[in-house]
């Protein structure tokens, strides 16, 4: 199940919520280490996950999170310009057709062909709610090792800067234009949603 959750419906996707929170502490500060705020020892939130925050959020048949993004609008303050601002050469990107993605997040513990139909349909999903919403650009901050990743998946990716190493992690800064063949490039790629009759593990 792919769900869109922000503002207007946050109250009723609370467990789908509740569940992403806490894979996200399970990835981000159990297995990753990173220093971030924890909730009742369960919830990894921070001052981004405000009402204007939008999450993409796969889920399995039960309601249990599998994969999702957080985009902040970067008409507002967000991770990039506040922390991240000299992996950038020149000014950060900002407008109303630009969104940072943040917190990509692949819950641990599932099977490998799970965890990369849920990767696939939340990238195809990424797009789909930009194409839905007219954003033109993803910008996000990425340890350098993923960043090769993401230029595999077929969209436009490029470096927004220079490599800087950031507690002990070399980070780079990145763009993804999201065109009218993004869609069609990620297919050719491999990368599909569930359900297209297509299997992940055919890419």
């Amino acid at each position: 199940m792919f769900l869109t959750v922000n503002q207007d419906n946050r109250a009723r996707e609370h467990v789908a919520l509740r569940s992403m929170f806490e894979a996200r502490k399970r990835v981000f500060v159990d297995l990753l280490k990173w220093d971030l705020p924890v909730l009742a020892d369960r919830f990894e939130v921070d001052h981004f996950d405000d009402p204007f925050a939008t999450y993409l959020i796969v889920s399995d048949a039960r309601g249990e999170h599998l994969a999702s993004a957080r985009l902040l609008p970067t008409t507002r303050p967000a991770l990039l310009d506040g922390l991240f601002p000299h992996l950038v050469s020149g000014p950060v990107p900002n407008g109303a057709t630009i969104f940072e993605i943040t917190r990509f997040c692949l819950s641990p513990g599932v099977g490998a062909r799970q965890r990369r139909v849920a990767r696939d349909t939340l990238l195809v999903g990424l797009v789909d709610h930009a194409l839905a919403h007219g954003i033109t650009t993803y910008t996000g901050v990425a340890e350098l090792s993923w960043f090769r990743q993401v230029q595999d998946f077929g969209w436009r990716c490029r470096l927004l800067g220079e490599t800087a190493i950031h507690d002990g992690r070399a980070l780079v800064a990145l763009a993804i234009s999201i065109e009218a063949d993004t869609l069609a490039r990620l297919a050719e790629a491999g990368i599909v949603a569930a359900g297209t009759g297509v299997p992940a593990e055919a890419a």
